[in-house]
């Protein structure tokens, strides 16, 4: 008896069944263009269903097939013993985010205006970032980081800062405040395993510096995503 090839797609793909952290995988690629204006939300939720639908890789490829980050590739025809967690397929795990390097900003400034360090960038091990009547957001939710402990220096006179961190850093506050104060809320969290410290220093005269812990964006919609596909899903 032969043993019969699968059938191929017309882009190559062979048509293997998809496991549900591929499907996963590309669901993630979806929410991060919907929260950078590739798509809208129309085009979101069909190309959401069609995800969870997807059997097969070559049903799930043509899904990203015009947007910049990969899409699930076929695996090659080899065979493990060792099983990966479902976990560590397609998320951006702590280790994927310490980068080393320089960091792609290193300071900001507001004087009577403002200033925002936020989405995809890298934190240098010492960013500096000072407000004189204005304010301004330090925001490390979706950022990589230079080095496993990045220092946030701020400076606030009669101004604001606010630095958000995500969920599973440790967060170390040492501040001085003069007519003014540090936000220590976020100090005694433990950090995840792996996860990068983030220590905050600085003065603040007649202001403050705001420390706060926020998911994603893409995480808020990752969620929100899920909670209606289970609704959607049959009950048993």
């Amino acid at each position: 008896m032969t043993d019969e090839l699968p059938a191929e797609t017309p882009g190559g793909l062979p048509e293997l069944r998809a496991s549900d952290a591929d499907r996963e995988q590309v669901a993630e690629v979806l929410r991060d263009a919907l929260a950078e204006g590739r798509l809208d939300m129309a085009e979101f939720e069909e190309r959401l269903d069609a995800t969870y639908k997807a059997r097969t890789y070559g049903e799930l490829e043509p899904i990203t097939r015009d947007l910049p980050a990969a899409g699930v590739v076929a695996p090659a025809p080899a065979v493990s013993m060792v099983k990966r967690p479902a976990s560590a397929v397609g998320t951006g795990d702590w280790a994927g985010r310490i980068v080393g390097g320089e960091g792609t900003s290193r300071w900001g400034v507001a004087v009577m205006s403002g200033f925002e360090r936020k989405g995809r960038w890298t934190v240098p091990r010492r960013f500096d970032c000072f407000a004189f009547w204005g304010g301004g957001v330090v925001d490390l939710r979706e950022a990589n980081f230079a080095d496993g402990e990045v220092v946030v220096n701020c400076v606030a006179v009669m101004g604001g800062l606010n630095v958000v961190v995500p969920p599973g850093v440790e967060v170390v506050v040492r501040g001085i405040g003069v007519m003014g104060g540090f936000d220590h809320g976020q100090e005694g969290v433990p950090g995840e395993r792996g996860a990068p410290r983030v220590v905050v220093t600085g003065f603040a005269f007649w202001g403050g510096v705001g420390v706060e812990r926020k998911i994603s964006k893409a995480e808020r919609l990752r969620l929100r995503e899920e909670r209606k596909r289970l609704r959607r899903s049959p009950r048993s």
